[in-house]
């Protein structure tokens, strides 16, 4: 007995020693598991938000060597007697909007400030959709009608095979994913232990077989689809997307501070939302898209392609505030209309509550960033952005 006793108690040790050892070892992959686990916790939230590059891989991006673009400031606008309420509900954290390329408002909340980069969530995608117009201009990539194959040779054989440039860029690809946040086993939320663990996006898009649609058929919103979008870029042309977007727009527009990507275990960038700028960094990026990619005397996008990146694409088939001609999906940018007059409007959005909205006959830019995670309350935030500075703008 005591010799069995001795050997049960050496196994034991053994074991103990080898929880110990995998826990040292894999010490950051849990931490970020846990940060995953807390990322939307109501005392957490504010400051995960800012501090994204505490919790997760990450990598820098450069300001580039020229000057800081000015925002000229015209005033203070004063936002409705509503709008307070707005802000306490909905959890604001920044609000800037600029009129005719001028600071209008700016106001910051629960303890954030300017010098905040704050995560964009699906925001990120409207700004991949524009760096993918410089791609293709430049001759990298033939036509929308390429199938993502030709450029992404790893997803043959997934549910991506088949699909066409043009479907990933609206939302169409037909693959079947399941993009609810607030189901453990879901698809996005089986893509964000991917990602805290250290795993490869790459391969758990090349993992997706199952199809819910034909490509082309039906607009579903698959975050992944933004992913593909990058390889392809990667594949045609040999470069990661960091590199792309800061030598092609981020650095020529004169940000204030270098923003950061979040990426895998690989090194590659979460392209379908992890970038982090500052607020007036985000709206210096509206500024452009609304000026039709011109900067400072600069076509950084091309004219046409934000032209048909920012006209309806595809039909949601979600319920319009206005005619339905202006409401639906452009290639990764949101479509609606202002309320009262219906002047076509777009914007980008990000599931924790971030907002870019552009109303190009008003000259109008409004960035508000809240920490609301709910679909609905997002929506109802879309709208009372609209229902507050379109007023205001005039």
């Amino acid at each position: 007995m005591r010799r069995w006793a001795k050997r049960l108690s050496a196994i034991l040790l053994i074991l103990v020693l080898l929880l110990a050892f995998t826990g040292l070892w894999k010490r950051e992959e849990v931490a970020r598991l846990l940060a995953v686990n807390s990322l939307f916790d109501a005392d957490r939230i504010v400051q995960n938000f800012s501090h994204m590059d505490r919790l997760f891989l990450y990598r820098p991006l450069s300001l580039g060597d020229g000057p800081v673009s000015p925002l000229p400031v015209a005033g203070q606008a004063d936002l409705p007697a509503e709008a307070q309420q707005w802000i306490t509900e909905r959890s604001v954290t920044a609000l800037v909007a600029l009129k005719d390329g001028n600071i209008v408002h700016e106001s910051y909340y629960l303890g954030t400030g300017p010098e905040d980069l704050r995560i964009s969530w699906s925001m990120a995608k409207s700004l991949l959709s524009a760096l993918f117009g410089v791609v293709m201009a430049e001759g990298a990539i033939k036509s929308l009608d390429d199938q993502v194959v030709d450029y992404a040779p790893l997803l043959k054989g997934s549910a991506y095979d088949g699909a066409t440039i043009h479907d990933v860029l609206t939302m169409s690809s037909g693959v079947a994913f399941n993009e609810d946040y607030l189901d453990f086993w879901s698809d996005i939320n089986r893509m964000g232990r991917v990602l805290a663990l250290g795993g490869s996006m790459d391969e758990f898009a090349a993992g997706l077989t199952g199809r819910a649609a034909d490509p082309g058929t039906r607009w579903h919103y698959v975050s992944i689809d933004t992913h593909v979008l990058g390889m392809v870029i990667r594949g045609a042309t040999g470069k990661d997307i960091p590199e792309l977007l800061e030598s092609r727009i981020l650095a020529p527009m004169g940000l204030e501070k270098a923003p950061f990507y979040l990426t895998d275990g690989e090194g590659v960038a979460f392209v379908l939302g992890g970038l982090n700028m500052t607020t007036r960094d985000y709206a210096r990026f509206g500024q452009m898209i609304l000026q039709g990619g011109q900067w400072q005397g600069r076509q950084l996008v091309p004219a046409a392609y934000l032209k048909e990146a920012t006209t309806r694409q595809i039909d949601t088939g979600q319920p319009a505030r206005g005619p339905r001609e202006l409401w639906g999906y452009g290639y990764l940018w949101w479509l609606s209309s202002t309320p009262g007059d219906n002047l076509p409007a777009f914007y980008a959005t990000g599931y924790g509550g971030q907002f870019l909205y552009v109303v190009p006959a008003l000259d109008l830019v409004v960035v508000a960033l809240t920490d609301q995670v709910s679909r609905e309350v997002a929506g109802r935030t879309a709208a009372l952005i609209r229902d507050f500075a379109v007023p205001a703008a005039r």
